[in-house]
């Protein structure tokens, strides 16, 4: 049976008739009017009812309460405004609207005025915590960015706490109003408005809202058979193009029995991955001899992606794949297309004599391997940039070219511009630079492009650049922070996901931050040896093998090539700021430059989060001066 996926809130139960009515993504929906005909009580129960609709489960008394306190609340100001502002009696009230895809992330309220959208949340308290204000902050900057009816319309962010007893105010990009200024609020934006029409809410509620997916979810989306949605970032980032060319490349090499690899780079998040499970699933939907395998030497990414699609045929470990085929006997693969996966993660000649024996590096035994295979073959390897972490990683993509001069045929070599240098070991007709094939947007950071170029900055000493850019991440809504309080940190990730049970959200840490034990962070290595993967990154917020749970840390090993919505970094004693520089003192058997590896190891770990992280740094004396660095590059400080 396949997995469950996020969009089963939507699927009807096919043994009763439905409406669309019936399974609207929202629990009430009308005009201020027709709102203020209703009896608070009335309303409740409509919502109520709705929410059991969709949800298959009834509200609970405290949420009841909280819809009724905040009915009450708009019912007494509504009417106020409608008096005064008589036209604006017909602006839409959509109440619980779910976000399409999302998984369950709903507003309290939006409110379709006069080519204004009002993005509200209403809390039981009497002022705002940071996690409330970046909550619906969030929710307004999604319906910006993804839901094609709010594009062109200014939209608001307001929070109100209905215990709220000081002024109104702006904080950073949410209006906190008090609940007793709604009327004179909306009269101010309703001025000098009279002649312009309203949003239409059937146009608005029928508009196409299309999220980036995480890894997990596209996976999901790929081998159910269903329809990637059509996001325009993808495009933008020309995944669409990448694909196409992929699949003429197929053609080209079946008909004309030609070898091809190609390398695709990019930034962390920029879709490498996404970008293999797409081609091999395509290549699964072929007939004949087809047959195709995504292999990566990341062995969490592997068992997220095994856990999550309840099954091993698509994705395998790299390691599987070399024992079978070089190791235990020297074998031709049943695939003609391979996509190795994390391909700056091809192990030198040394460490894979170490590890399996093989006296060749692991790309040039991919290929080697891959040419076993009648006639024809691609070979696609995946790259991400500065991301080399392992012991035996530090050659980079010179190694594939030293493989192509150990192979016995003729391959055809695409790759993006700058590195094609390296590959002397193929003739100039047989080498095809462009720039489609280095991916330069990031897709994780979905709200902000520029994060790499922060992280760059910090990791390169840069304060100054780094101080300049974040503001501009922050007000694009990634939520980037800096605490010496563990559980100021973890509070506000529970409070900021409290009703979105898809969000995730955990501890993440350097392998050889030997200081953060002491603080709650179980990074030892048996520790994260013992972590299951799988649910770590799978599970919902209540499991306690979830990431939800705090109760286990992944390193950077485990987490590069997956993401987190919110990520909690603990920044250790490995990578410290003294006088001018970043300096280690972790020294590894057989590395050669152990700072690039911590460098690295941190820039995975700072490029994990989808919404934003939080940087914790321990109230440790020696760790003093990095904590002052890493405030200087502009992060807000928590707790």
């Amino acid at each position: 049976m396949p997995p469950v996926n996020q969009l089963s809130f939507f699927q009807p139960d096919p043994q009763q008739p439905t409406s669309v009515a019936e399974f609207a993504p929202y629990g009430w929906q009308g005009s201020i009017v027709q709102f203020l005909q209703l009896l608070p009580t009335d309303w409740l129960d409509k919502i109520s009812s709705a929410y059991q609709r969709l949800y298959r489960q009834r509200p609970t008394a405290t949420q009841r309460q909280a819809w009724l306190d905040s009915a009450e609340i708009l019912q007494s100001q509504l009417t106020q405004f409608v008096e005064t502002r008589s036209a604006a009696a017909n602006w839409t009230l959509i109440f619980e609207y779910e976000l399409p895809r999302e998984g369950g992330r709903r507003p309290d309220l939006i409110l379709l005025a006069v080519d204004q959208i009002l993005v509200i949340e209403f809390k039981q308290k009497r002022s705002p915590s940071t996690a409330d204000l970046d909550q619906v902050a969030a929710y307004a900057r999604d319906l910006a960015e993804y839901h094609s009816a709010s594009a062109h319309h200014h939209i608001s962010a307001i929070l109100i706490p209905t215990q709220c007893t000081a002024s109104s105010r702006w904080q950073d990009e949410v209006l906190i109003l008090n609940p007793n200024d709604i009327a004179n609020y909306l009269s101010q934006l309703a001025a000098n408005t009279a002649s312009i029409a309203p949003i239409n809410p059937d146009a608005w509620l029928s508009a196409e809202y299309q999220p980036l997916p995480t890894i997990v979810q596209a996976a999901r989306h790929i081998f159910q058979h269903e329809p990637l949605p059509d996001i325009k970032r993808a495009r933008s980032a020309g995944i669409p193009d990448l694909i196409a060319y992929l699949n003429r490349l197929v053609e080209t090499a079946a008909q004309h029995h030609e070898r091809h690899l190609v390398l695709i780079t990019g930034v962390p998040g920029a879709g490498k991955t996404l970008v293999g499970l797409q081609f091999v699933y395509q290549a699964h939907l072929q007939s004949g001899d087809r047959q195709a395998v995504f292999l990566s030497g990341n062995a969490p990414l592997v068992a997220v992606l095994q856990y999550a699609l309840k099954s091993r045929v698509f994705v395998q470990a790299a390691r599987n794949f070399y024992i079978d085929h070089e190791v235990r006997q020297r074998k031709a693969p049943r695939e003609h297309l391979i996509v190795f996966d994390e391909a700056q993660r091809a192990w030198d000649a040394e460490r894979m004599a170490e590890k399996y024996g093989i006296q060749s590096a692991a790309a040039g035994t991919v290929l080697s391997i891959a040419e076993r295979s009648p006639n024809w073959g691609v070979v696609v390897g995946l790259i991400g940039e500065g991301q080399q972490i392992h012991v035996g990683e530090e050659d980079g993509i010179e190694q594939w070219n030293q493989g192509l001069m150990q192979v016995q045929s003729e391959w055809h070599v695409h790759c993006p511009p700058e590195p094609a240098h390296h590959f002397t070991a193929v003739s100039p007709d047989r080498l095809h630079a462009e720039p489609m094939f280095n991916l330069t947007t990031s897709l994780r950071s979905h709200l902000a492009s520029d994060v790499q170029t922060w992280v760059a900055h910090l990791l390169s000493g840069n304060f100054e650049a780094a101080t300049q850019l974040m503001p501009s991440l922050i007000s694009s809504g990634f939520d980037a922070y800096l605490t010496r309080d563990l559980e100021a940190a973890k509070t506000y990730c529970r409070d900021r996901y409290v009703t979105q049970s898809n969000k995730r959200y955990g501890l993440l840490a350097s392998s050889r931050a030997h200081n953060l034990s002491q603080y709650g962070i179980a990074n030892d290595y048996k520790a994260t040896q013992r972590v299951k993967v799988g649910p770590w990154y799978i599970d919902p917020p209540d499991s306690p093998l979830s990431c939800c749970a705090f109760a286990d840390v992944v390193t950077e090993f485990g987490c590069q090539g997956l993401e987190l919505d919110l990520p909690i970094i603990g920044w250790g004693n490995d990578l410290r700021w003294q006088e001018s520089t970043w300096v280690t003192t972790s020294r590894q058997r057989q590395v050669r430059d152990p700072l690039r590896l911590r460098l690295n190891s941190y820039r995975v770990l700072l490029t994990r989060g989808r919404d934003g992280f939080i940087v914790f740094i321990p109230p440790d004396a020696n760790m003093n001066q990095t904590y002052e660095v890493v405030r200087s590059a502009g992060l807000r400080l928590l707790g």
